[in-house]
């Protein structure tokens, strides 16, 4: 298996480089190319899902239906099938950008960063989610104004992430009205 790139970022978010995936994430992170997807069935649920216990950073965690890094010169959407597949054992359809400037920085409890830009996506679920033990712990589907209520209640089960993306109310509003691709009712 090739080893992992992800793209390095300026300031202004153009590609200055790549690095090894397993080697970026350190006390002193550099900015590189992420996305984040939102994970939602033909009934309007969302997927969370909750880290590891093995991951590096945020073990245990829930956070939304998965993250990754697009691969030098990969588009987003195919980013976003490939790690679908790779990380959760399912297809997602009708993904579509919602946050397409995000941008974060934290530091975990352990000193290391994470430091992205970050486009968020909602996607639809195609099929059941079989999740690597290896990224995800468990996974739930739950309403999104179930995941708005818990980021009032118990802020710091959630990933950092998670939390300044649902902060935007574009984001709220594209869960609220469903899953993408699907007329509503």
């Amino acid at each position: 298996m090739a080893r992992e790139e992800v793209v390095l970022l300026d300031d202004a978010h153009r590609p200055v480089g790549t690095a090894p995936k397993a080697e970026v994430h350190t006390e002193d992170t550099p900015l590189h190319l992420a996305f984040s997807c939102y994970v939602l069935d033909d009934d309007g649920r969302l997927l969370l899902t909750r880290r590891a216990l093995s991951k590096r950073t945020w073990p245990g965690v829930w956070t939304n239906s998965f993250c990754g890094h697009p691969g030098p010169g990969e588009p987003f959407e195919e980013g976003i099938a490939r790690r679908a597949g790779q990380e959760l054992g399912f297809a997602v359809t009708d993904v579509v950008p919602v946050l397409p400037e995000f941008r974060y920085r934290a530091v975990d409890a352990s000193g290391i960063v994470e430091n992205e830009f970050c486009p968020v996506y909602l996607a639809r679920a195609s099929g059941t989610p079989h999740p690597l033990p290896e990224e995800v712990a468990e996974t739930a589907w739950i309403r999104p104004g179930e995941l708005l209520a818990a980021v009032g209640a118990a802020p710091f089960l959630l990933s950092p992430w998670l939390r300044e993306q649902l902060a935007d109310e574009r984001l709220r509003a594209a869960l609220a009205a469903g899953a993408p691709g699907r007329a509503r009712d």
